[in-house]
């Protein structure tokens, strides 16, 4: 056999490893998918301002750990934002390493309430104008002209496009927004360029790519980049007919992003993030009403076009159990944080392929026994139908030991043989 026979092969059983978790048939072995943000940085000794300016940098750091602890699964680069373009956009939603943060910092989300409770109505009549006249501004200076942009069904004819166009391009604050745009274009298509090379290359090597799309869920969206936590979640008293509205405006959107991207690129895994819908963020009264109706549609839209949500249930998902159990058998992936195992596997044992959760904790400061005790529990109690696959609680924490990695590799290696 041929190398690159030998690693098609490897590629192929690596596949099938991961969809008959999926589908909760037993694999060979328990197999890895790890979320990873900036570990792979510090394992390499880059800073991660380097990374997110020099490409080639941050994708070698993603290579060199896949090939480094044998993963089943490449991690996926997209939750680093690159440098270059933000720079061009005047991006002000993100602050990032070197950037307004130290060196080694992760980048940080800046939370606010992009859209006013008073702009509701706005934004129902027209959500794309919204977007374009109120957000985008808000959110990048570089966008700022467009807060004045006039109507553009001003320009529904051919006349009315080519004077008011004309106009519009000839006009310096929107001929210098072209040019912009046009360096944009450069800097993200060098980044999109450098991932495709990033995934073609870890193809080759008998690495399939853990997702190259993603989707979110109706009500996330709304209060992560609109309404922001306190807005959203006085909006469930204050407007709670409003809210459900633009929930349902959104929800198509929500889907249709990752389910293209994920069709054009051929890998059926789409990660799904929650923030706002754990225990303790609101009543499972409102969850009921305002959060689970819009992630259902997500992702059973998903499943019904034949791709496979992966879904990181970020905080204390006990309390949501029950809904989650509604979702179609061996469909659909459940990374949880927080969660009490036990009822976990009640509830949704026989439903949903579990991913996780060795605690952060452990993995930063614990000791690899104690490592190899949770991936040895997390077997133990998943691993009867082959519905597991390994990771970090919340993904690979950027201060987790290299030890404790290694340890975590290796109890799977060891407990995880079916």
């Amino acid at each position: 056999m041929t190398v690159r026979e030998d690693r098609e092969k490897l590629y192929k059983e690596r596949e099938k490893r991961i969809s008959d978790a999926v589908s909760l048939k037993k694999p060979d072995r328990v197999p890895i998918g790890l979320l990873v943000h900036y570990y792979a940085n510090r394992m390499m000794g880059i800073s991660n301002k380097d990374a997110i300016t020099d490409y080639s940098l941050c994708l070698k750091a993603f290579r060199d750990l896949t090939l480094k602890l044998k993963l089943d699964l490449a991690p996926t680069p997209y939750p680093l934002l690159p440098a270059k373009p933000c720079a061009l956009l005047g991006l002000t939603q993100y602050r990032l390493p070197g950037y307004g943060l130290d060196d080694n910092a992760s980048h940080q989300y800046v939370e606010k309430e992009y859209m006013l409770e008073e702009e509701y109505d706005e934004f129902l009549a027209n959500p794309e104008g919204f977007a374009v006249r109120k957000i985008w501004p808000r959110i990048a200076t570089a966008f700022e002209p467009l807060a004045g942009l006039p109507p553009i069904y001003m320009m529904l004819e051919a006349r009315g496009l080519v004077m008011g166009g004309g106009t519009l391009a000839g006009m310096p604050v929107y001929s210098d927004l072209l040019k912009t745009l046009l360096e944009f274009r450069k800097e993200a298509s060098s980044y999109n360029a450098a991932v495709s090379q990033y995934t073609t290359e870890m193809a080759e090597l008998g690495f399939p790519l853990l997702c190259s799309a993603g989707a979110r869920t109706p009500f996330d969206f709304l209060s992560d980049f609109l309404r922001g936590i306190k807005g959203s979640s006085t909006d469930m008293y204050r407007v709670p007919e409003k809210l459900l509205k633009a929930i349902d405006i959104l929800t198509p959107a929500c889907y249709q992003t990752g389910l293209n991207i994920a069709k054009r690129s051929g890998n059926p895994r789409v990660l799904v993030t929650l923030h706002r819908g754990a225990g303790g963020f609101m009543s499972d009264g409102q969850f009921s009403k305002f959060y689970w109706p819009g992630l259902k549609k997500v992702l059973l839209a998903l499943v019904d076009a034949g791709l496979t949500p992966m879904v990181f249930l970020e905080g204390d998902y006990t309390p949501r159990l029950e809904y989650l159990a509604e979702l179609p058998r061996g469909k659909v992936v459940g990374h949880f944080e927080h969660v009490d195992l036990r009822k976990a596997k009640k509830i949704i044992g026989d439903m949903i392929c579990f991913w996780g959760n060795v605690s952060a904790q452990a993995l930063i400061v614990g000791k690899p026994e104690q490592v190899r005790d949770e991936v040895r529990n997390l077997i133990d109690t998943f691993g009867d139908n082959g519905g597991l696959i390994i990771d970090g609680s919340v993904g690979i924490p950027d201060e987790a030991k290299p030890e404790n990695l290694e340890a975590m590799m290796d109890a799977v290696f060891k407990y995880g043989v079916y």
